[in-house]
């Protein structure tokens, strides 16, 4: 389960983090990535839309991601970071975990400046 201290909230912070950041996409999800203010810790939101499913898979989705994205939180700094869980996420969950290790490693290169 993701702490609360880290979950991202306000509209405000998705739209910063998305318009502002990198992205980097996957066949499962797609990840927005900044930098956030240091010592505030790493927020993380997550956005499933209907075109993923229906409510209950939605919710399926995102209780994935919410527990393989809080398995990374140390290595997240104080990042902001928004998963879009594409249609592919409800389909083919076993491969969430693989996705979610990936688009951090390339959202960190990305970030760091280097490919």
């Amino acid at each position: 389960m993701l702490p609360a201290a880290h979950r991202m909230r306000s509209s405000r912070e998705f739209a910063e983090t998305i318009r502002s950041g990198v992205r980097v996409g996957g066949p499962r999800i797609v990840m927005h990535a900044r930098t956030g203010e240091a010592g505030d810790g790493a927020l993380v939101g997550f956005v499933v839309s209907r075109a993923v499913g229906d409510a209950v898979t939605r919710n399926r989705v995102k209780r994935r991601l919410r527990h393989l994205v809080a398995g990374h939180l140390d290595e997240l700094g104080d990042l902001r970071l928004v998963v879009r869980a594409l249609p592919r996420s409800a389909s083919e969950p076993g491969l969430l975990g693989e996705d979610v290790e990936a688009g951090l490693a390339r959202v960190h290169r990305r970030l760091a400046g280097t490919r």
